[in-house]
């Protein structure tokens, strides 16, 4: 009988076949969709889909050893079973080495089909359930890393979760110092490439002349001074990420290799004529409009459009002005500590003058003087005189400081009213009361 995951999708382009095989494993309790052409069960492939392929490896349109790549990049860890014949042996070898779950050869008994799709479900239940656990330790985890209490945050978080859990490529917009970098790095910690490796390039740090060394490697003397092999950032991210800061920075003749590799997932060493694997998700980042530079001439329209799958913006801490103390206490706390000191309090002063600067250098020009706050190095400023614009009500900014701090020690008490209590020093009726004028609601932040 079928496993707990029942769907299966069969590809073949034999009606008799997808006849038969339909009335079988139907009859073994699997639901079964059965397909002429892959283009159509590719469609209903993604990250969350409870269920298997299966695949002829050969038919006239798209065979199977493109089925399998085109399966996978939907989802790697998707089980693809093939169906081959006696004389395909070796190239269902390959399959597997890319991947495949596994291969039937023809002629087979329905037992040795029904035991193999049974073993690939009970492997994609695994999956999924394992998928969830993460999914609910990455949605408390995540606040730990991308901080703030604001409502453009929550959606960033809740986006950043949504496309970690796919394997499409992602162009990050922020301006400079919003924390592009930070966003990438979630993105590959909560993906299913999490133990592969996370590969940062800053691209308007590598002179031209560089870049495709840099980025491609070379073997020995490929050019004067390549001393020994030099393995280069695509190979080195293979089953990974691959993180291209500035990418608005690499030269035009670079962007045609990189498509060139994403195309085909292979790499070639300069100096070689041998390519490798080179299996790996792109996340970009960009302070500028890749779209407007494509436009204008200044980016190839066709690597746009095989980064930007799907995009992120990273909203400037002038528009979450409610995460600025937030932010500045975490920071000055974590150097505290790591440098022995006390933690020296917040003061009402502190705050206002927090809020009320225009941060141009957002999240690391805020970090380096959360820093020297710590080390005493630094004096906040002055805040704007009275009737300044963008000046909020002390009132206001004093509420939206005591929220976060409410709102912070929920979450660190994952909705538990009695540890709230003890981390804020407050009563419980104080407490109700103030979550109440905050709209907060204990369930939530309940794990």
């Amino acid at each position: 009988m079928a496993s707990r995951v029942e769907r299966v999708l069969f590809v073949d382009d034999e009606e008799t076949v997808r006849e038969a095989l339909e009335q079988w494993l139907t009859l073994a309790g699997y639901a079964v969709s059965t397909f002429e052409a892959p283009d159509a069960a590719l469609a209903e492939i993604d990250s969350g889909f409870p269920g298997i392929l299966v695949t002829d490896l050969r038919m006239p349109r798209m065979d199977g050893l493109a089925v399998l790549e085109r399966a996978l990049e939907r989802d790697p860890d998707l089980p693809v079973l093939l169906v081959t014949g006696h004389g395909d042996v070796p190239q269902a070898v390959e399959a597997m080495r890319r991947g495949a779950y596994d291969f039937i050869e023809k002629p087979f008994a329905p037992e040795r089909l029904t035991d193999a799709i049974g073993r690939a479900c009970e492997k994609r239940h695994l999956t999924l359930r394992l998928r969830r656990l993460h999914a609910r330790t990455d949605a408390h985890d995540i606040e730990n890393r991308l901080i703030g209490t604001s409502r453009a945050m929550e959606i960033l978080r809740r986006e950043v979760l949504d496309l970690a859990a796919t394997p499409v490529n992602v162009v990050i917009n922020g301006e400079t110092g919003s924390g592009k970098e930070l966003v990438a790095q979630c993105l590959h910690a909560f993906s299913t490439r999490r133990d592969g490796r996370f590969v940062p390039v800053n691209c308007g740090a590598i002179p031209d002349t560089m870049m495709e060394s840099e980025l491609f490697g070379y073997e020995a003397g490929a050019f004067t001074g390549a001393l020994k092999r030099r393995i280069g950032k695509l190979e080195y991210a293979h089953r990974g990420t691959l993180f291209l800061d500035e990418i608005e920075a690499m030269p035009l003749s670079g962007q045609v290799k990189l498509l060139r590799v994403l195309q085909e997932r292979r790499v070639e060493r300069l100096g070689s004529n041998d390519s490798v694997a080179a299996d790996l998700r792109t996340l970009c980042a960009s302070k500028v409009d890749l779209r407007d530079e494509a436009g204008a001439g200044r980016f190839r329209p066709d690597l746009y459009y095989r980064l930007d799958v799907a995009s992120l913006r990273i909203p400037p801490l002038r528009e979450r002005r409610e995460d600025i103390p937030l932010l500045f206490e975490h920071f000055a706390a974590k150097a505290a500590e790591a440098h022995g000191r006390a933690m020296r309090p917040l003061s009402v002063r502190h705050v206002q003058d927090l809020v009320e600067q225009p941060w141009p250098g957002n999240v690391r020009e805020l970090r380096n003087a959360a820093e020297r706050y710590a080390f005493g190095l630094d004096r906040l400023g002055a805040a704007p005189e009275p009737g300044e614009a963008g000046v909020q009500p002390l009132s206001a900014r004093v509420e939206a400081y005591e929220r976060g701090l409410i709102q912070q020690a929920l979450q660190q008490a994952q909705g538990n009213i009695a540890e709230a209590m003890r981390l804020l020093d407050l009563p419980r009726r104080t407490l109700n009361e103030k979550m109440q004028r905050y709209g907060l609601s204990r369930g939530d932040f309940v794990g």
